[in-house]
């Protein structure tokens, strides 16, 4: 018997991803165009060819790649280590206190982009329009030979 609630799972997975990737997407902006605040030291942009730059990078590609649900599971894959990489090396400190490192927004969107890689995109994505199967008899021939 189908749950009520699962004819909302399709938007419930849009509003997730746009929301995440946008949230990191602004991270990677802040890294290079300083909006839509500046996480330099006043230097303009973050050298490209660093450990911040690359992360600047993969927050703005991959926020992007993921808002559109466009190779949301190797994305995905990605970003979580990536950040998980954030948590135990750059926030650093005692990893079972998030709070006293100031890593708990690196430990949730670790978290959260490895729960995509299990679920995928959803419905309402790239991923599932390009792995919709047309069957040939869909094309319809215009003109007979």
């Amino acid at each position: 018997m189908k749950q009520p609630l699962n004819k909302f799972e399709p938007y419930a997975f849009l509003l997730a991803r746009i929301l995440i990737g946008y949230m990191f997407l602004l991270h990677g902006t802040a890294k290079f165009f300083e909006f839509p605040l500046s996480m330099t030291d006043g230097n303009g942009s973050v050298p490209l060819f660093s450990q911040y730059g690359l992360a600047g990078m993969l927050e703005i590609v991959g926020g992007i790649l993921f808002i559109l649900g466009c190779f949301t599971r190797s994305v995905a894959f990605v970003l979580s280590g990536m950040m998980a990489f954030a948590y135990f090396v750059v926030h650093g400190g005692n990893p079972l206190l998030p709070m006293l490192n100031e890593g708990e927004g690196a430990a949730l969107y670790s978290l959260v982009f490895l729960l995509f890689v299990f679920t995928g995109a959803g419905k309402i994505s790239v991923d599932n329009l390009i792995s919709q199967k047309i069957h040939p008899s869909d094309f319809r021939q215009p003109y007979s030979t």
